[in-house]
């Protein structure tokens, strides 16, 4: 196997399309038995509970009684096709966004909330 260089992986990555990317992931959970998304190194004096937290997730809880809508919502927050944005929101609860920044997550939730679902911010 070639020592490809981290660069050159991210490089690779580039060209990748989302659903790609994703696959990827899943192939990586398997492989080596971690969610890669999950992995987090606290670094000494790491932010304390009662802090606001600098990176959130945005978890989809329930898409309600208007699912198209949600699912539309979804489309345009996360760049997936229509399939996988209503087999995301058919398996909520399920994440819609990870590690994003806490402003991001209220206006992510403000969007899919007007959609008629209901959303978790961790």
């Amino acid at each position: 196997m070639a020592n490809l260089k981290n660069e050159e992986i991210i490089e690779a990555l580039k060209v990748k399309t989302l659903l790609e990317l994703k696959e990827l992931v899943d192939m990586m959970k398997e492989e080596f038995g971690v969610d890669p998304s999950a992995v987090a190194v606290a670094a000494p004096g790491a932010a304390q509970e009662d802090e606001e937290p600098s990176e959130v997730t945005v978890t989809l809880t329930n898409p309600g009684q208007k699912k198209i809508g949600v699912i539309k919502v979804v489309r345009e927050l996360t760049g997936l096709g229509l399939k996988e944005a209503k087999a995301l929101v058919d398996s909520a609860p399920a994440p819609i966004k990870e590690e994003i920044d806490p402003e991001e997550a209220e206006s992510i939730k403000e969007k899919i909330e007007e959609a008629g679902g209901e959303v978790e911010i961790k």
